[in-house]
């Protein structure tokens, strides 16, 4: 293995750490409270930045290992539904 593909290797084993330990709990938590009808708390709107935010960067690397576009489709798609809800959210409480 060359040592692009181990570094690749390396940052992919620590990106989908981060999303089974932390990341995916907290998007299944945010999803359940705006389902709830709840709006989002300012702490929330910092995680989701900050998940944009490492997404963006993350995009080379993901270009590079298709058999990650599943995974990733899935997530482009919760947080989807996460923000679309959390805006009917806001414009319903104004």
């Amino acid at each position: 293995m060359s040592e692009s593909a181990q570094k690749d290797a390396g940052t992919i084993q620590v990106m989908l750490q981060r999303l089974n330990d932390l990341r995916l709990p907290k998007a299944l938590d945010l999803k359940k409270k705006v389902d709830r009808g709840e709006k989002l708390d300012n702490y929330d709107i910092e995680f989701l930045e900050e998940v944009l935010q490492d997404a963006s960067g993350a995009q080379p690397l993901m270009a590079k290992h298709p058999e990650l576009q599943t995974l990733v489709s899935k997530l482009v798609s919760l947080y989807s539904a996460i923000t679309t809800k959390a805006l009917e959210n806001e414009q319903k409480k104004g």
